[in-house]
This record gives structure tokens, C-alpha cells and sequence, in this order.
């Protein structure tokens, strides 16, 4: 290297690696899952197919898929080990360390953890998948001072996975609202948590450590927790049940458009890849019109409009996938803190499918770096 040598701060427009699970392409801004539109899969598909599309690359068989379901359905309870884990853990720590803390239960009670077969590999990215769904439940409750919910066997994920959280069978309008995010969060190419977990992998060590270091990594607000802010400003702003779409606009206008005059970072608008913003947030937003709609909280949507507006009106910005998400999980009654473990519940598959996708064609991931402190120096 030389004085020439052109620096690429946070690796960007570098090309790291080849990929055949996702594809950004921000030309025509769309998001493909395996070469299929991650808006037509929303539309039709259970976030069961689509995990399996991800993993092996084409959409299940009936048969595959009736499979896996059994599967699934056979291993939700929550893992004794896992729980008295989660127990030992303060209910004042953010839920992301307690879903980190869950994963790496779950591997080192694993004594496959040396065993890196793609056969082996797939069980561990199901199992894991299977299992997250009741850490989550659980760390909400205990944080309400609620005891555990059982699962249940004759639900599909998305219907078990509300049922344990709030202990009541879910409205058919919230559980597709909540299937749809979770597929639409599932897999977005080399972001940082997924890289995370593609260098961890290149070293060759186990797939649970992967996905406990891509939860640290999402765990920093520049990746994760946008979700959870977005809520956060409307609680800054306030949430007025009595009040109109309208005045609720109203307000959330003239709120961002001072925080855009104080320089303030709003969350939830803009995107690293994409420029014409993100191809997820249309049917994203039609799943939150359908919870606006069920639970009658059109001055919710007014916050939404009113601040999506003054972000337009002023910088041209649009808004990213947590924009939409964070108000319809807030409507369903997660507390704000589980927002971002429900993007590890959705995600594990993306990630999961990526270890896969390393192993099989591994290189150690180890860049060059440019020094810039002293130079040589001697003690005598």
C-alpha cells in the first residue's frame, strides 16, 4: 500500500463477496428473496415457506412443508436451560442481550457444535428459528411480571407466536399484519449483523456463535433499534387517543419540522442502499393501515403522515422498513423495548441462511488496513 491507497470507510461500495440469497437492487429499488420479489412473497406465502425458500433456496413442497411444520410445531416450549438463563438476567437490561444471552445458551448446550455439515448446519438454522419465538414471549411477560404462556400446537408461527406473548388467540388482521413483517425482515443482503455473522463463520467456528455475534451487532443503534425510536418520537410528540388524523398531522408536522431546523436525527427515514426509498415500506404500510383500521387508531396514522410529510417537504428523504413497523407492532401490544428482538426472530432466517452460504464456499475474512500512528521507535 501507499500514500495512494484509497480507504473505504465502512466497507462501502465494496464488494465482499457472491450471494445467491438476496438481491438489493437499487436501480429498480426491489428487494428479491431468491429471485422472487419480497412483495409477492408477503402476499402469499407463510413466513414458514419463505425461511424454507431462504434456506434451501427453492419454495417448499407440500410435503416439505408439512415437514417442517410438524417440526416446528413439536419444539416451542421455551428450553428449561434457556429459561432459568433468562431469569438470571435483570428486567431492566435491554431484551437484545437477553435474546443474545438465549442463543448462546442454546450452543453450548448443542454437541453438535463441531459439526459443520450442511445437513447438520440446516437442523441448527430450524432449531434455532423454532426456538426464538419463546424467548421473546417469555422476556415480555416476565418483564410485566406475567407468568409463561405454553404453546400451542394447533397454531401456525405467527398465530403461536402472539397466543405466547399475550396469552390470547390473535385476530386474523393481526396475525397476517405480523406475518407479513416478519417476512419482510427476514433477509437483506450483506448488511452489517449478516456480515457480522459471515466473518464469525469464515473463521470456522460454530453457527450459534455466528448468530450471537449478528445479534451484538444489531444490537447498535446505527443498525438495529430504528424500529424502537420511531416510537419513541411519537411518544415524544404524544400519542393523543381523542385526537383527529388531522390534528395529530398537524402537530407531527411542525415537531419534525423543528427537529430538522435543531439538526436532529430523526429515525426511521433513509437507507443506505436504497435512493428512492425502500421497496419494503409499501407493503409494510399496507399492514399497518389494516392495524390502524382494526384497533380504530387513526391518530396514530396521523403522527405517521404528518412526520413522513415534513421529512418529504424538506429533505427528499423516505421512509426506511422500521417506519411502518414500529407502529403496528406498538398496535399489537409489544412493548417498545421487543421491537428489535422481533427483527432477530424475522432475521435468524436471513442469517442463518447466510452461515449456510459461507461455509459451503469458505475464505477467511480477514481485510488489510491502512497504519497511520507512528512510526518506527525504539525504547533506548
Amino acid at each position: 500500500m501507499s500514500e495512494n491507497t484509497e480507504i473505504k470507510k465502512g466497507l462501502a461500495g465494496v464488494v465482499a463477496d457472491y450471494t445467491a440469497i438476496s438481491k438489493v437492487n437499487a436501480e429498480t429499488n426491489s428487494l428479491l428473496y431468491r429471485g422472487y420479489p419480497v412483495q409477492e412473497l408477503a402476499a402469499e406465502k407463510s413466513f414458514e415457506e419463505v425461511a424454507l425458500l431462504l434456506w434451501t433456496g427453492e419454495l417448499p413442497t407440500e410435503e416439505e412443508l408439512a415437514a417442517f411444520t410438524e417440526f416446528e410445531r413439536a419444539n416451542r416450549a421455551l428450553d428449561p436451560a434457556v429459561k432459568e438463563a433468562i431469569d438470571l438476567l435483570p428486567t431492566d437490561c435491554h431484551p437484545m442481550d437477553v435474546g443474545r444471552t438465549a442463543v448462546s445458551v442454546l450452543g453450548a448446550r448443542d454437541d453438535r457444535s463441531e459439526d459443520s455439515s450442511p445437513e447438520t448446519e440446516l437442523a441448527k438454522a430450524q432449531e434455532i428459528f423454532v426456538a426464538f419465538p419463546a424467548v421473546v414471549a417469555y422476556d415480555q411477560r416476565r418483564r410485566r411480571g406475567q407468568e409463561i404462556i405454553e404453546p400451542r400446537d394447533d397454531l401456525n408461527y405467527a398465530e403461536n407466536f402472539l397466543w405466547t406473548t399475550f396469552g390470547e388467540e390473535p385476530a386474523p388482521e393481526v396475525v397476517d399484519a405480523f406475518r407479513v413483517s416478519m417476512i419482510l425482515y427476514a433477509e437483506h443482503s450483506f448488511n452489517a449483523s449478516t456480515f457480522t455473522a459471515r466473518v464469525i463463520t469464515s473463521t470456522l467456528a460454530d453457527m450459534h456463535s455466528a448468530i450471537t455475534g449478528a445479534i451484538g451487532a444489531l444490537k447498535g443503534s446505527l443498525h438495529g433499534g430504528a424500529n424502537e425510536a420511531v416510537m419513541h418520537t411519537f411518544e415524544e410528540i404524544g400519542i393523543r387517543t381523542e385526537e383527529s388524523r388531522e390534528e395529530a398531522a398537524a402537530r407531527a408536522k411542525s415537531w419534525m419540522e423543528q427537529a430538522l431546523a435543531d439538526k436532529k436525527k430523526v429515525m426511521g427515514f433513509g437507507h443506505r442502499v436504497y435512493k428512492n426509498g425502500d421497496s419494503r415500506v409499501p407493503t409494510m404500510k399496507q399492514a399497518l393501515d389494516a392495524m390502524v383500521d382494526y384497533y380504530g387508531r387513526g391518530e396514530l396514522m396521523g403522527l405517521y403522515d404528518g412526520l413522513e410529510t415534513a421529512m418529504s417537504e424538506a429533505k427528499d428523504i423516505k421512509p426506511n422498513l422500521d417506519y411502518p413497523a414500529g407502529p403496528t407492532y406498538y398496535l399489537m401490544g409489544f412493548d417498545i423495548e421487543m421491537f428489535t428482538p422481533l427483527f432477530i426472530a424475522a432475521r435468524l432466517t436471513g442469517w442463518t441462511a447466510h452461515v449456510m452460504e459461507q461455509r459451503a464456499n469458505n475464505s477467511l475474512i480477514r481485510p488489510l488496513s491502512e497504519y497511520n500512528g507512528p512510526q518506527e521507535r525504539h525504547l533506548s
